[in-house]
């Protein structure tokens, strides 16, 4: 019997699709995060999307003439929130199960067909809007984690990428100079007041490993650049990063959608603060 509703139709394609329970559970993932976007809803993220219910979402929503205009809305609101190795996997899955749903005579065109996935390589030298006064201002005032307070103001004041910074280890720091140390193929970041009154604040207690570290112990087996020492926390991920990002500043933005982590690198010109460097 044909499915009416897309949820039916993600249980039924991944029933078929033979993959391992790692894979089940990131395709199950990426297919429900498209149901939220299909109906013009932000995806959970956090603890919000921890037992969180799609919407339900008819799969005739995939059929028609919008069909495709809505799906390549979904996946520009889908751009905003999360990098673009994320997204280009999440379209590839949905690919995979539309192409089964049309094979079953489910629906009858593929709407994702002239999507294209998005280049990482365009993405990392695009300049979206930066972060204005305040903007910035609002954002410093929030009540959250030191953590988040950490990152944040590491990638507004040093300017570096968001890849630069969660790459950073403990030992990477030079606290008395406000700097990182000078390592072979990486650039040195430099950093003002914000990071230099936090920072300490968050090497309590730590001799290595990761500066920035998941909520959680990582699984085992995570290679132990990655892990922290002492509590066997792993080193935060871009995706969880962003998705935090993003989640902390929907009540800021007029949009309601959030903003991504690269708009807090700071406007170019002599005015900006920190910097990469040389060394």
């Amino acid at each position: 019997m044909q499915p009416v509703e897309y949820a039916v139709a993600v249980e039924r394609y991944l029933a078929t699709a033979g993959l391992g329970a790692g894979s089940h559970r990131v395709y199950r993932i990426a297919l429900a995060s498209w149901a939220w976007l299909l109906v013009e809803r932000p995806v959970p993220v956090g603890r919000a999307r921890r037992g969180a219910r799609p919407p339900v979402v008819p799969l005739a929503v995939l059929e028609g003439p919008r069909a495709a205009e809505r799906l390549a809305a979904a996946l520009a609101r889908r751009a905003a929130d999360t990098d673009p190795r994320t997204l280009n996997r999440e379209l590839s899955i949905l690919r995979g199960a539309v192409a089964w749903w049309c094979a079953q005579g489910w629906i009858r065109t593929d709407p994702s067909a002239g999507l294209r996935p998005r280049d990482p390589a365009e993405e990392a030298v695009a300049s979206p809007q930066p972060l204005g006064p305040e903007q910035l201002r609002a954002l410093f005032a929030l009540r959250l984690p030191l953590r988040e307070q950490v990152t944040w103001h590491l990638l507004h004041e040093t300017g570096g990428t968001v890849g630069d910074v969660l790459s950073l280890d403990v030992d990477d720091l030079d606290l008395p100079r406000r700097r990182t140390r000078h390592r072979p193929g990486r650039p040195v970041l430099h950093w003002g007041a914000g990071t230099a009154r936090l920072l300490p604040l968050l090497l309590v207690g730590r001799t290595g490993g990761p500066l920035l570290l998941t909520d959680r112990r990582t699984a085992t087996g995570t290679p132990a650049a990655d892990r922290c020492p002492q509590s066997g926390r792993g080193r935060l991920s871009y995706r969880r990063a962003a998705e935090l990002f993003t989640a902390a500043t929907r009540p800021l933005d007029p949009g309601g959608r959030g903003w991504t982590l690269r708009r807090l690198r700071p406007a170019p010109g002599p005015g900006a603060r920190g910097g990469r460097g040389a060394g």
